[in-house]
């Protein structure tokens, strides 16, 4: 079990994150707007984030090992947030569904600049090639979900039958022999849970560079900014409804 002082480096290591993509959003929204379009700066910027996210991954991946269950539903994460974790993070194929959603909701706009003779890139100019790859991209990354999530089931499954029963069957006398055992079998536990956390946060990254691969990179930065921005205002608004709900408490 995680100390108060590694629950304080978890929390900072968020919060540093939180503060990370603050600024990447604000790299991206200004190449994004900058005209005329360089691609080179681009894909530096793009590259940037990417490299920021595997760097955050890995921390994520040192402090899993100390603690793996404070990772699948963080404290310091806003109630509403922790509701939409997935294996301690976004469920990756949420980011496909985001990209389709970008996608409709910005042919009114591509309509309009069209006929202003306006065209800028931005994922709502999707080619049928571009479509089809992000389709086969979605189906592999659902499957890749199932498999995980069975073996979450499968740890949870393993935990809930040994050693909690043992545990639940001597409640009354809990010798130091039982309690050894459920202290080995939990720290056991803690590692595969450690496992499949790194797994999830490697699928998370690697679903995201192919999906950026997909794109080209105006598309790639213009997706970038929508994730990031999404990202955020999950994360502020869960923060002023918990603080609303400690008010009205």
């Amino acid at each position: 079990m995680a100390s108060s002082s590694d629950l304080a480096r978890f929390h900072e290591c968020y919060q540093n994150w939180m503060t990370q993509q603050q600024e990447d959003l604000g790299e991206l929204i200004q190449v994004y707007n900058q005209k005329p379009i360089e691609e080179e700066k681009l894909i530096s910027v793009i590259d940037k984030v990417v490299e920021h996210m595997r760097e955050y991954n890995n921390k994520r991946s040192e402090f899993a090992i100390v603690d793996a269950p404070s990772f699948i539903s963080p404290t310091w994460c806003p109630s509403i947030e922790r509701s939409y974790l997935w294996i301690g993070g976004c469920r990756p194929s949420l980011g496909i569904r985001l990209l389709y959603w970008l996608c409709g909701s910005e042919l009114e706009t591509q309509l309009s600049e069209y006929l202003q003779g306006v065209i800028i890139g931005n994922v709502g100019e999707l080619s049928a090639d571009q479509l089809n790859l992000v389709s086969e991209l979605q189906l592999r990354t659902i499957k890749e979900e199932g498999r995980l999530s069975n073996k979450m089931a499968s740890f949870q499954e393993d935990i809930a039958d040994n050693p909690l029963t043992g545990l639940a069957k001597n409640w009354d006398d809990p010798g130091t022999e039982l309690n050894g055992q459920v202290e080995r079998a939990l720290d056991s536990h803690a590692k595969d849970l450690a496992s499949i956390l790194v797994d999830s946060d490697k699928l998370r990254l690697s679903n995201l560079k192919e999906l950026l691969g997909i794109l080209t990179p105006l598309q790639a930065v213009d997706y970038l900014i929508a994730s990031i921005k999404l990202h955020i205002r999950v994360h502020q608004w869960g923060l002023r409804r918990d603080e609303h709900h400690r008010r009205a408490a």
